[in-house]
């Protein structure tokens, strides 16, 4: 989704995500989430209905508790944030499954993904030299099965570019001194959003 979303967009979605993970703890049987339900019958802008592509992500006293994310729109952003808000919250494996009883002290973020764009390179210091810190998400593959992703977000941690890619080398399985002429870099931006805090 390369469109700016509208103002009341974070509310709108944070709700979305917070909803779908209440419904699932509290009893709803399946894959299929009702949509419906997780709306909360607030009429759907058409933008909510367009492919879309989200991360959302769990804290609990400002610590990661899940983060889970789509990088290729192939859904309804709608449906995007709603099922990736219940994989943050029951199945990314680094995490035991949200209790219900967590939920009310986990923040939730969202993160709407723009088009991911090929970032040419001719070298590693070339791709340190175009990363712009704070504002870059980064995809990187290597071969079939060494993928990884850092969100923009991650600059708050990593604020050197340096820092940055090999952690993210690490991430995709990679050692942090792997360097190859075929690594496979994609940049992107997000708009995001976190409850509690006020609208961009």
């Amino acid at each position: 989704m390369t469109r700016r979303l509208p103002p009341e967009a974070g509310e709108q979605l944070l709700g979305i995500a917070r909803g779908a993970i209440e419904v699932r703890l509290t009893g709803t049987p399946t894959a299929q989430i009702p949509l419906d339900e997780i709306a909360r019958r607030a009429a759907r802008p058409d933008w909510l209905m367009f492919p879309g592509a989200s991360f959302v992500t769990l804290e609990q006293d400002s610590r990661l508790r899940g983060c889970i994310g789509t990088l290729v729109p192939h859904r309804s952003l709608q449906e995007d944030v709603a099922h990736n808000a219940v994989a943050a919250a029951l199945h990314d494996p680094r995490f035991p499954p949200l209790g219900l009883a967590d939920l009310g002290r986990t923040t939730i973020e969202v993160s709407v993904l723009s088009e991911r764009v090929p970032l040419p390179h001719a070298s590693e210091e070339s791709v340190l030299e175009a990363l712009r810190p704070g504002v870059d998400g980064l995809v990187l593959e290597a071969g079939a099965f060494n993928r990884a992703t850092f969100l923009p977000q991650v600059w708050e941690e990593l604020p050197d570019p340096r820092d940055f890619l090999d952690h993210l080398k690490l991430k995709a399985g990679l050692p942090a001194d792997w360097w190859s002429e075929d690594a496979r870099l994609e940049v992107y931006t997000v708009q995001a959003w976190v409850e509690g805090e006020p609208e961009p």
